[in-house]
């Protein structure tokens, strides 16, 4: 075998940045999914307000809203949040909002804890029925760009508040570009229907189940 045969690589090899090197493989890859995504996003035009829906057993309803208030706040988009059900607890959320963005940021904790607690149904659904008046009139304003209905889905689910009213409601009166969350476990096909959002967190495991109660910073 000749020197010039045993000293020149192959043109398939790894020294040719050929298709046997590994960087080449990717970014072949990666601009072909680049080109792909740009073609779909070529078909989307127009923006919308979402009705969102984060239901399901597991934990992060309610964190997932707010973490979307919080970037309405860092985009100086006007929000409002009706805690339902809850709204008696002193949060984390609540206390960062109204103390630090509230110029940005309405809060109205119209919940007087859950049924148990309370023991008074008329009780419940009185405070269930003004938390409901609160959010209609706040999603009617067009000044407000994101609405949180935190846990509504539960008086929705009690029949504190009726589901075929607010699914009326937000398909009659929503503002074309106001976003609206509604959080809570157990939402009705309904509700799923009507949202353009909709995200079902499942329960794996939970420290409450391990006799560890509610923990500042993850629960409140």
């Amino acid at each position: 075998m000749s020197s010039s045969e045993t000293d020149t690589p192959s043109e398939t090899g790894p020294a040719s940045g050929g298709t046997a090197d590994p960087d080449a493989r990717h970014n072949a890859k990666m601009a072909k999914k680049k080109a792909a995504r740009d073609k779909i996003m070529a078909g989307k035009a127009g923006d919308k307000g979402l009705v969102i829906v984060h239901t399901g057993t597991g934990k992060g309803k309610s964190s997932s809203g707010f973490g979307m208030i919080l970037r309405c706040v860092a985009h100086g988009m006007p929000s409002a949040v009706v805690q339902f059900i809850k709204g008696a607890w002193d949060t984390g959320e609540r206390r960062l909002l109204t103390e630090n963005f509230s110029d940005l940021c309405q809060f109205h904790a119209m919940g007087e804890g859950f049924t148990w607690e309370t023991q008074d149904r008329a009780r419940d659904i009185a405070a269930a029925q003004a938390g409901w008046a609160k959010a209609k009139e706040l999603i009617r304003d067009p000044a407000i760009r994101f609405v949180l209905l935190d846990e509504i889905i539960i008086a929705m689910r009690y029949d504190y508040i009726d589901t075929a009213e607010v699914v009326a409601f937000l398909a009659a009166e929503k503002p074309p570009m106001t976003h609206v969350c509604l959080t809570g476990r157990g939402a009705s096909d309904a509700l799923i229907e009507a949202a353009d959002l909709v995200t079902e967190m499942t329960l794996i495991k939970h420290p409450f189940r391990s006799g560890i109660k509610a923990q500042p910073g993850v629960e409140f």
